[in-house]
């Protein structure tokens, strides 16, 4: 019984991490209504989880009442939410770089993106001809790869693209034209009938990379 009560715990541990990344920074008695347990079990996950430095929390004072708690993920949280190979990616942006020039680099991109389109193309092959459903297939494409995606309609008629999670971070602040590349993708990827502006990056301070998409005049 000790055992299961043991697993049971560091899966709550690993959910409020998750609602961390995936929701932005919230009190505790919002996230323990999402998980449906106590807000002090919650706060018993927080404390420890600010012991070791992945959170941290800011009060916000409210005009009733006693200043609300908010907690968000610390830098260092981001551990548990792997980079795919960093290490190895920024070894090999510095050897083409220093065999090939920036030049170089660029023409690799261009083809992984070339690559990218092709996989994607026929991932979303049969996803329907809507916006809305082609942008919930990619969603659904880019959380298999590690981006923590999901959709959702905006309040003016756009759909937001939001990924969570970069797992080519480390690699993108090194070369930023994978970001470009990326923005690019999605372009190429829905067609000239719809716009794509990313309005969140996480390389730029956000928490996420967000994305909002719209039929071309609407």
């Amino acid at each position: 019984m000790q055992a299961k009560s043991s697993e049971a715990d560091a899966r709550t541990g690993e959910r409020i991490l998750y609602l961390l990344k995936t929701k932005g920074p919230q009190p505790a008695g919002a996230l323990a209504a999402k998980l449906k347990v106590t807000a002090m079990a919650v706060r018993q996950h927080l404390y420890r989880f600010r012991e070791e430095g992945m959170v941290e929390y800011r009060d916000e004072r409210r005009p009733v009442g006693r200043p609300a708690r908010i907690w968000r993920l610390t830098d260092r949280a981001a551990s548990r939410f792997p980079e795919s190979h960093a290490e190895l990616t920024l070894e090999m942006i510095d050897a083409v770089r220093a065999a090939f020039g920036e030049e170089g680099l660029e023409k690799l991109l261009r083809e992984r993106t070339r690559r990218q389109l092709a996989d994607y193309r026929a991932k979303l092959r049969g996803a329907g001809g809507s916006t809305a459903a082609r942008v919930r297939k990619l969603a659904e494409v880019r959380s298999q790869q590690g981006y923590m995606a999901e959709c959702a309609a905006g309040p003016d008629g756009s759909i937001l693209l939001v990924e969570n999670h970069c797992p080519i971070c480390v690699a993108a602040a090194s070369c930023q034209g994978l970001c470009r590349e990326e923005l690019a993708l999605f372009r190429e990827l829905l067609g000239r009938k719809v716009t794509v502006e990313r309005v969140d990056h996480i390389l730029s301070g956000a928490r996420r990379c967000a994305y909002a998409i719209r039929n071309a005049g609407a």
